[in-house]
């Protein structure tokens, strides 16, 4: 008897100690508060955060050192301004233009086209690149049935495979209206343009749109790949800013209208765009 009645105890004190240990479990330490900044916030703080792309153009670890065009560019910056840069690797597009809307983030340092559509939530630098989307596919074999594509036309019922939130995506809307065919679009966003070459070499896809300077800087590590086939024009690209930061707008655009001028920078540009 006595037994019996020490189970309902023992049930409780088990029950209070799994409520303990899933509270425990659940604690999160508390997320750090972010509030937009503008300049003199920046300049108070002394440490400007950026955040960007990985990949070979704009951020990438090379061995025990930091390489890249738009951190090596962004880090002379913050040099000469006396400022501690701190940058973010971010993949996705929508994660990086939320994180600046939020505070979390000061700048979008990795070249993103400047359209209409993206003016209206980001202000631009002055433009730092040229470049376009293209279309990377395999290359077509002699004698075997090809899913080569020649042209924009040929683009009707496939797949495209793009990463998730890419402003890639407003051409390829415009481009369904142009050919007057259904083009299907696969929005990736585990992964970034250098991946999506590597998955197209590969053959776990057919097709991906890449931005032209990423596909040149890996084009020779998958001989198997053809980038020819343009899908959107000659555009501008820049770094991003929030709405809220003008002042941050003009020093970074004073400081690269003088920079861009120097032998200094055109090593810098020598060295990642040939």
């Amino acid at each position: 008897m006595p037994m019996k009645r020490s189970k309902p105890v023992y049930l409780f004190i088990g029950v209070v100690i799994l409520l303990v240990l899933i509270r425990l479990c659940s604690h999160h330490e508390p997320q750090p508060e972010f509030t937009p900044r503008d300049y003199p916030d920046i300049v108070r703080s002394g440490i400007l955060r950026a955040v960007t792309e990985y990949n070979s153009i704009s951020y990438h670890a090379d061995k025990d050192s930091i390489s890249g065009f738009d951190y090596e560019l962004l880090n002379t910056f913050a040099q000469a301004k006396h400022l501690q840069l701190e940058v973010t690797p971010e993949m996705s597009f929508e994660e990086r233009l939320k994180g600046l809307t939020e505070g979390k983030y000061d700048l979008i340092a990795t070249g993103t086209v400047v359209t209409t559509r993206s003016k209206d939530t980001l202000l631009f630098t002055h433009p730092l690149l040229l470049s376009k989307q293209v279309l990377v596919q395999r290359k077509q074999e002699k004698g075997k049935d090809s899913l080569y594509i020649h042209n924009q036309l040929e683009l009707g019922e496939k797949t495209l495979h793009v990463v998730k939130g890419s402003p890639v995506l407003l051409r390829l809307h415009n481009l369904i209206n142009e050919i007057a065919d259904t083009i299907y679009i696969q929005e990736v966003d585990q992964y970034g343009p250098e991946q999506l070459m590597a998955m197209v070499s590969g053959g776990d896809i057919d097709y991906a749109v890449c931005d032209e300077n990423i596909a040149k800087a890996n084009i020779e590590l998958y001989p198997n790949l053809d980038i020819d086939t343009d899908i959107s024009f000659t555009q501008f690209y820049a770094w991003g800013v929030p709405k809220h930061a003008p002042v941050l707008l003009d020093s970074l655009n004073v400081w690269l209208d003088q920079y861009m001028k120097s032998e200094d920078y055109r090593k810098l540009y020598k060295k990642y765009f040939h």
